[in-house]
């Protein structure tokens, strides 16, 4: 695992009970001493490694689920080894080889190579646990936050009401109009279906500057804007002609920390890919809910099952 925590989604593997039992390979050494029996060579600080392993969640609402993984048989089986949200697969199994680290904390941020390895930096937590390790075994490696990827940025959380209204009737320049209904021609009573909510639209009116279109939700609709049930709760028309829709994120408390969704538009916090996020909290009392931009083994502890493949001194 990189110390920097990156969007591309994390490969996870599963629980820490199966330890040993994953069959993951590896190579035993042995230091001769003049005049002692051989021991087994044990990861040294200094040393360059590889290793396989697995990272499960350590805590919060994904406890004992995978994110990160070496092995292509844990990262493909779901059911066995049940994955986080932001989990993502690396593609086939040449992707999934034992992960060579240098066993100290003066790795260049951008690792460096030594023959055909390429030694990464990884967080301070998973080195320090790989030290006095022989080959071939393996070992459970609890990393905290403040050694892992430190803790939850409150920059990087937004807070949005459950319930919120849109205007039935905008005005949008045709720059608004074209980034917001691309592909779409303004034409006078055009209709077509709004991206995120899949409500009709008609175009009401368009000239060189302006476009003013009419958003035709009804009561009971349901869309999925960020991607989890939105219900239109009412639509309100006043004498002018404008109005409003009522929606309701249909989000529950005991669904904090396992919704994964994207803001509208894809313009998230904290540079997150395509807007995404974890709903941490949701507040019926308060009529709330969080949106957390960090990343999900961000503020928790980990847990990685690691077995030391080979060793060089």
């Amino acid at each position: 695992m990189a110390t920097t925590p990156t969007w591309t989604p994390v490969i996870a593997i599963a629980i820490v009970a199966i330890i040993a039992g994953a069959g993951l390979g590896g190579f035993l050494y042995y230091r001769s001493l003049p005049g002692s029996t051989a021991t087994p060579l044990v990861v040294q600080l200094g040393d360059n490694v590889t290793v396989n392993y697995i990272g499960v969640m350590g805590t919060g609402a994904e406890a004992g689920k995978v994110f990160d993984t070496s092995i292509y048989s844990v990262a493909t089986n779901s059911i066995g080894y049940p994955k986080t949200l932001e989990f993502g697969l690396r593609g086939s199994a040449a992707n999934y080889t034992p992960l060579a680290v240098h066993v100290s904390g003066n790795t260049p941020q951008n690792g460096y190579t030594l023959g055909n390895l390429s030694f990464i930096q990884v967080v301070t937590g998973f080195w320090q646990g790989l030290i006095g390790l022989p080959g071939n075994q393996s070992r459970a490696i609890v990393v905290p936050p403040s050694l892992g990827y430190g803790s939850i940025r409150s920059s990087c959380l937004s807070t949005q009401p459950l319930s919120y209204t849109l205007p039935v009737v905008e005005t949008l320049t045709l720059t608004q109009f074209g980034a917001r209904f691309s592909g779409v021609t303004a034409s006078i009573g055009a209709e077509f279906a709004d991206p995120y909510f899949g409500w009709p639209v008609l175009i009401l009116n368009t000239n060189s500057s302006f476009t003013t279109i009419e958003n035709l939700a009804q009561v009971g609709m349901v869309a999925h804007p960020t991607g989890w049930p939105v219900l239109v709760t009412s639509v309100e028309s006043t004498t002018n002609g404008t109005g409003a829709i009522t929606l309701l994120n249909e989000l529950s408390p005991a669904q904090a920390g396992l919704v994964l969704g994207h803001a509208v538009g894809g313009q998230g916090l904290c540079s997150s890919p395509n807007g995404e996020f974890i709903v941490s909290s949701v507040n019926t009392a308060n009529g709330t809910y969080t949106e957390n931009y960090n990343t999900e083994v961000t503020g928790e502890t980990l847990i990685f099952t690691v077995t030391v493949v080979n060793i060089f001194p």
